[in-house]
């Protein structure tokens, strides 16, 4: 079996969760590429949710190991009390997590700081970010004046790092979230740090062996192609690379170690914080928009924020495809659809009259793209209890293979509720074959 990488094709919070879950069972490792705490992953199991942050998706599965990347950011604290609460549910990890000895480190002043900037930015241009410090730690980290897990381990090395960071370049921006004792705060990094130290490693050299070894790898990424960094909606992102090809800078290993890439989406829109989404429904209490919410469940893992709602965006998804370039793709959420009599469809985008190719790189332009949308029958029939694809209304499996046309890649998976059991693995795709069904 080929190792795989699993990519959100939206704006985050796709379902990324259940299907690295429901993947992970036929793979050995499971693998986390970039993000911090502001990614709020789901998993449901035997009817009991459980919310991950840090640690990967595949560790309901007995027996998978899971890493965390270098391309991560961590809060300690947070990550102590995860694997705690984890412990307490059943899911043990000594032995089977591994933390890269160089993930960068969220300090209390970068959560501040987040809060700060937040709260300074003008209702429109606040970029809507959970305010734990996740844009603060990747800033320090390009401004290389960042804390990795390797320096939290020795409490003398770590209070010097901490000195060098409060009193170096940067030192006016953090004098700005307040005053800070650098001796009590080396000791609150170093108590975490002492906590995790069984579980920090050299997680590129570990992956690479067990590649050579055979071992079967499964990618995950955390938010959606549309927010990362370099080709997301810009500047309302996150500080990473979301997409496929950041995985290999985020775990250390060579783009030849990835056969393939799976991408997730649901089957409409969704957005948390600010920034363009060019379906959003805006028809108030008691509309489209709403219904779709409260089917859906949409606020957020992370922030219990209420999510944007929209219609599905088939234009957006092929430029995440082009980005990606997907060999699958997830379909989620599609019970949510049940209810209603017609679906609408993006198929493109009109700017000032003309047609747009892909995402524009001005919000001020993708603001005021216009969407380009086909109608298409709904089929008023609940699907939760579908467990094969000819179980699927005609009408659905039509709503789907427009999906596919618009997009540029083949469903592979389809999921019709939040447990396992709720999801279809298409026969005949590329995902089936390359899962070995």
């Amino acid at each position: 079996m080929p190792n795989l990488a699993v990519v959100g094709a939206q704006w985050g919070d796709e379902g990324k969760g259940k299907v690295v879950d429901l993947l992970s069972e036929r793979f050995d490792v499971v693998a986390r590429y970039q993000g911090g705490p502001n990614a709020g992953h789901t998993v449901t199991v035997g009817g009991r949710r459980h919310a991950l942050h840090h640690v990967p998706s595949g560790v309901f599965r007995e027996g998978v190991r899971a890493v965390i990347g270098n391309g991560t950011v961590l809060d300690l604290g947070r990550l102590v009390e995860e694997i705690e609460a984890l412990a307490a549910a059943g899911v043990r990890l000594t032995g089977r997590l591994f933390v890269s000895d160089r993930a960068h480190v969220i300090l209390p002043p970068m959560a501040r700081l987040d809060e700060a900037a937040e709260e300074s930015a003008s209702e429109g241009s606040r970029i809507g970010t959970t305010r734990k410090g996740i844009g603060p730690a990747y800033q320090t980290k390009t401004a290389r004046g960042g804390i990795r897990m390797a320096d939290v381990l020795d409490l003398a090395h770590l209070e010097a790092r901490i000195g060098e960071l409060l009193d170096g370049p940067l030192a006016p921006w953090f004098r700005s979230a307040g005053s800070w004792d650098r001796a009590a705060l080396a000791r609150e990094i170093h108590g975490h740090g002492q906590k995790l130290e069984a579980f920090v490693a050299d997680t590129s050299l570990l992956l690479n062996a067990w590649i050579d070894e055979g071992k079967r790898i499964l990618f995950e990424g955390a938010q959606g192609t549309l927010l990362d960094l370099d080709h997301g909606s810009y500047p309302f992102v996150t500080s990473s690379s979301t997409v496929a090809g950041g995985l290999c800078g985020g775990l250390g290993i060579s783009p030849t170690r990835v056969a393939g890439v799976v991408g997730v989406l649901k089957a409409y829109c969704t957005r948390v914080g600010c920034g363009p989404m060019p379906t959003e429904l805006h028809d108030g209490p008691g509309g489209l928009g709403e219904k779709i919410r409260e089917r859906g469940r949409e606020f957020g893992t992370t922030t219990g924020r209420p999510r944007r709602c929209g219609w599905f965006d088939g234009a957006a998804a092929a430029y995440a495809n082009r980005i990606n370039r997907f060999d699958s793709v997830c379909v989620m959420l599609l019970d949510v659809l049940d209810v209603f009599d017609s679906l609408r469809v993006c198929t493109g985008y009109r700017l000032d009259g003309r047609e747009v190719r892909g995402f524009p790189a001005t919000v001020r332009d993708a603001e005021r793209l216009a969407p380009v949308f086909e109608t298409l029958p709904g089929w008023r029939r609940e699907t939760s209890g579908a467990r094969r694809w000819d179980d699927l209304p005609a009408e659905a499996k039509r709503y789907l293979a427009r999906l596919e046309e618009v997009i540029g890649a083949e469903v592979g998976l389809v999921s019709v509720g939040p447990d396992r059991e709720q999801s279809i693995l298409r026969p005949g795709t590329w995902l089936a074959r390359a899962l070995g069904s």
